[in-house]
């Protein structure tokens, strides 16, 4: 994990730590202020590759077919003028919103691109698609990152959240990374295994824990389930607290843990571009209700500083439970190992 800190550090330059220094002033300034004052661009980004998935996960939207926005890959043009845009002062991409990325046909191509860029640049997969081929591809593109999803160490533990997926692909598939990584002595990736805590799984901590330390994986990280319909209870939400975002109220019903205080600092620092150019607050906004504006209209940076922004924090600002993504958001959503 040191190495991986000592990765993300050698990305900074004097111009991307200066712009870091404006967007944290500017959010404690404007929790002070009582009002929207922004400066600097992100520090972060995420970026939609595809609302396309292999999987069946009950609790998204891509795994569900649910979508009421328009579906489809992400331009390598579009993507492209957006990197060109944002390259000398953002610090890490992150290919991941909806959707398996190793779907898109250019996605390592995409990685690519902003790898040379000097940008720190992750990924999350369900591993299905690491084939040998992709997986010498991705270690030789310069992607940082790797988080493969491990919800489970037995098949039956893992298709109770991955629906339609095989454990030993996944397996299969980490393998292959590891084996290239040290075919072509690079220390990218960094493989992570994320191991989604419910309540089919969540006896399985520590047998993840060794499966990653046998297959030689950098970090096993464990994520709290964000559940959509939480206060009469779910299957999917553990037993064991420290990996649920709920807690459990006498009457039997559940609470978000999260105090939920008005201002989010991801608001001043991040965002979500999906595969169609428009700009989303966060991942909490899955299906893109709340569009800021679209890169593709007039560049990332008119929508940065729009009206519709200023007015979408502001809110935040005041009123923060009346936005409905905000109301199951739960900050720290990763427990560490």
């Amino acid at each position: 994990m040191l190495h991986d800190q000592r990765n993300l550090l050698r990305k900074l330059t004097a111009k991307k730590i200066l712009n870091g220094l404006k967007v944290l002033g500017s959010y404690y300034w404007s929790r002070w202020m009582g009002r929207p004052i922004h400066a600097g661009l992100p520090v972060s980004i995420a970026v939609e590759p595809t609302t396309s998935c292999n999987l069946r996960c009950p609790e998204c939207p891509s795994g569900l077919r649910s979508f009421t926005r328009p579906t489809g890959m992400l331009p390598e043009a579009m993507f492209q003028a957006l990197i060109d845009e944002l390259a000398a002062t953002l610090v890490n991409l992150t290919f991941y919103f909806q959707g398996e990325p190793y779907l898109h046909p250019q996605f390592i191509e995409l990685v690519r691109y902003a790898a040379n860029r000097r940008i720190y640049t992750s990924t999350s997969t369900n591993a299905h698609y690491l084939t040998d081929e992709n997986a010498r591809r991705t270690v030789e593109s310069g992607l940082d990152r790797l988080i493969i999803s491990i919800d489970g160490t037995t098949q039956e533990s893992y298709q109770a959240y991955r629906i339609g997926g095989k454990l030993a692909k996944v397996i299969e598939g980490t393998q292959n990374v590891l084996r290239w990584k040290r075919a072509l002595r690079s220390r990218t990736p960094h493989v992570v295994f994320q191991f989604l805590v419910v309540g089919p799984n969540e006896h399985q901590v520590d047998e993840v824990r060794q499966l990653g330390r046998s297959l030689g994986v950098d970090e096993v990280k464990f994520k709290t389930a964000q559940i959509y319909d939480y206060e009469h209870g779910s299957p999917l939400i553990p037993t064991n607290e420290r990996f649920s975002r709920y807690a459990r109220q006498p009457d039997g019903t559940y609470r978000i843990k999260n105090r939920l205080e008005n201002g989010c600092w991801k608001m001043w620092h991040s965002c979500v571009v999906t595969w169609n150019g428009a700009v989303v607050p966060c991942c909490f906004d899955k299906d893109a209700h709340y569009q800021l504006g679209n890169v593709a209209d007039h560049g990332f940076r008119a929508v940065w500083r729009s009206p519709p922004y200023r007015q979408f924090r502001q809110q935040l600002l005041h009123s923060r439970r009346q936005i409905d993504i905000c109301r199951n958001c739960t900050e720290g959503t990763q427990v560490w190992a």
